[in-house]
């Protein structure tokens, strides 16, 4: 991790290269930054920097609740620079990256302000936003594709051109609606496909990159040695938020119905914000019963919980997805191995016709 010293010789240091900073929020959303961040770190006309930015869980009442810092998340290879030492106002980098478009316009969490994009933009002379999902079909809303992030950013690189065209078209339909156009750029400029990061990480990662935990590894094996088929069981935001009380049923549903098999593991591995989103969004009760599904899966230990930042991981290791429709499936689609997308509509009580 950088301190304050390596940054003063840094600076005396940097004449003519590019300074570029990236700040992560969320370390599980690294992957829409890092193949960026890799080339700028090789690049010997570049000082890149790592800092990432705390967050806040939001309450009901939308007042700040719990403070996360999750700086000591990372990969090992990524050298961290602290956000309380880098004084990105002063210093005022060359380029800063973010994955976090949405300033106080947020149900769920917030960075903190001091990080908004709206501020970041008086304090770089290149402010750059790239999404933390991508679409696998391209036919995204215009609560995705305008927001301060797109709104402030002087670039904001997407997937493919079917992606670009909505942004475009949502951005001047915003343009047209509050009579600003021009005052955020011109569309056509801001908004360019380059594909994404998290695709680079998603076709280059393989089972043998990561350790697992003993007692995963332990729950892959039959009794008599041979390796048992490894679901990753993905579950989003949208499905918990539309779904509600007939979402949990239909997790209690699938966990038993994994449970009974031997022949098969199950790798759940839910958003990271799943709990916050119930905290925020949902009733107390059904946050009560999320956190008791959970809670029982870990304790009976038949199955693995993965609440680890990079979910990769599960990407590279998993046989076959099953689970919501959600931006892993696009990253999924990358290694020719089996999806299935979960209805949340039917519930069955075993798994013996399948």
């Amino acid at each position: 991790m950088y301190g304050e010293c390596d940054l003063m010789k840094k600076h005396q240091q940097r004449q003519n290269k590019l300074e570029m900073v990236f700040l992560p929020y969320k370390a599980s959303m690294w992957d829409c930054l890092e193949s960026v961040w890799a080339a700028a770190e090789a690049d010997p006309c570049c000082d890149a920097f790592v800092v990432p930015i705390p967050y806040y869980d939001l309450m009901p009442d939308g007042s700040f609740g719990e403070f996360h810092d999750e700086s000591s998340q990372y990969p090992p290879y990524v050298r961290i620079t602290d956000w309380r030492e880098y004084d990105i106002k002063s210093r005022r980098p060359d380029v800063i990256f973010v994955h976090n478009p949405y300033d106080n316009y947020n149900s769920i969490t917030s960075v903190h302000p001091d990080f908004y994009c709206e501020k970041l933009k008086d304090c770089t002379e290149l402010l750059c936003y790239i999404p933390y999902f991508v679409s696998t079909t391209g036919n995204l809303g215009d609560s995705c594709c305008v927001l301060p992030g797109t709104l402030h950013a002087d670039y904001v690189f997407v997937e493919s051109e079917a992606v670009r065209e909505r942004y475009i078209h949502f951005f001047k339909e915003a343009e047209k609606e509050y009579d600003c156009k021009g005052m955020f750029g011109e569309a056509e400029k801001k908004f360019i496909a380059l594909g994404s990061p998290k695709y680079d990480k998603a076709i280059n990662g393989k089972a043998e990159d990561y350790t697992l935990p003993a007692k995963w590894r332990r729950l892959f094996e039959r009794p008599d040695g041979t390796q048992k088929k490894v679901v990753l069981y993905n579950t989003s935001l949208d499905a918990l938020l539309n779904g509600g009380e007939k979402y949990t049923a239909k997790l209690k549903s699938v966990l038993n119905i994994f449970k009974q098999r031997e022949d098969v593991v199950l790798w759940w591995r839910p958003h990271p914000l799943s709990e916050a989103t119930c905290r925020s969004m949902l009733s107390e009760e059904l946050l009560g019963e999320y956190q008791n599904i959970v809670k029982d899966y870990r304790q009976e230990g038949w199955g693995i919980y993965d609440d680890t930042p990079d979910f990769h991981c599960a990407i590279a290791c998993s046989d076959a997805y099953y689970g919501d429709a959600s931006s892993l499936v696009a990253l999924y689609q990358c290694t020719g191995k089996p999806i299935l997308i979960q209805n949340t509509e039917i519930r069955m009580a075993n798994m013996r016709h399948c």
